[in-house]
């Protein structure tokens, strides 16, 4: 194939001349003898010209140089990060908060990477990392198992108590965590964000219960439409209470050990991720 790339380039060099240069036939000779047909239409008492075969070669040689030095531009606009793939995974609660503002910043500097928005809770992310089928991912901190992975600031958040609208404690005031002790927990399993669910965990214990867990449920999404449905009551990210806000009540918490990271977490950033990072930040 690469044989067949010179000889392009050869073509175009040697047939893409003046006219003075096509009378002196050797380069043709020796490219001819490479191709075996006849580029030069050498009949008497003519001014040289090419033949059909020359002709179409000609063209195709042309076609060759444009199309490498397409695959010269954007390899260099690979590498710099102005083009290729951005894999993202993202919490769902990062919708919430300035990662919609940077999605659009990126691709107004980088209208050539394509990127791909995959919503996850944190234990997929980094798997995903790990596996390579996501390049980044917005998570929430701290992660376990974090070898080789970099986690970048990129947001803040706190946890809030969601109950149904139509709950008997919705509209108390000053309600706390210690008011929900006895009711049913929707929560997440500890293996999709090992981190988050711990911190829910300890914020309960200093409450002075441990949560009653009945129902689980693999994103932050699918927990606040089951407490819409009157499932049970959870913790959840503040910045989610724009979300069926007629159907789900959300109360602040006071602790202090209510609010929490968002990281921008990467494994072996290539340049489009490094584009990624340099907005966010």
């Amino acid at each position: 194939m690469w044989r067949h790339g010179q000889l392009s380039i050869r073509a175009t060099t040697v047939i893409d001349s003046s006219w003075s240069a096509l009378r002196s036939t050797s380069h043709f000779r020796k490219l001819e003898d490479d191709l075996g047909v006849e580029l030069l239409d050498r009949g008497q008492n003519r001014v040289p010209g090419l033949t059909a075969a020359g002709l179409s070669f000609l063209h195709e040689a042309r076609e060759t140089l444009r199309q490498a030095d397409h695959a010269i531009a954007t390899a260099r606009d690979t590498a710099a990060g102005r083009r290729g793939l951005l894999r993202l995974g993202y919490v769902g609660s990062a919708l919430y908060g300035r990662l919609p503002d940077t999605i659009r910043a990126f691709r107004n500097a980088r209208p050539h990477v394509r990127l791909e928005l995959r919503e996850a809770t944190t234990g997929r992310q980094i798997a995903g990392l790990r596996d390579r089928s996501l390049d980044a991912g917005v998570v929430i901190a701290p992660i376990a198992q974090t070898a080789g992975i970099e986690l970048h600031d990129f947001d803040q958040d706190t946890l809030c108590i969601a109950l149904p609208s139509d709950h008997h404690l919705a509209d108390k005031d000053d309600l706390c965590l210690a008011d929900i002790a006895d009711e049913d927990f929707v929560l997440w399993p500890m293996v999709e964000g090992r981190g988050f669910h711990l911190q829910v965990i300890r914020l309960c214990a200093e409450a002075g219960f441990v949560p009653r867990v009945t129902q689980e449920a693999h994103g932050m999404h699918d927990v606040l439409s089951l407490v819409a449905v009157g499932v049970g009551v959870s913790v959840v990210p503040k910045s989610m209470q724009r979300f069926q806000p007629d159907q789900v009540a959300y109360r602040s918490i006071a602790a202090a050990g209510a609010t929490f990271p968002l990281c921008l977490a990467v494994l072996e950033p290539s340049p489009a991720v490094t584009a990624f990072m340099e907005i966010a930040s």
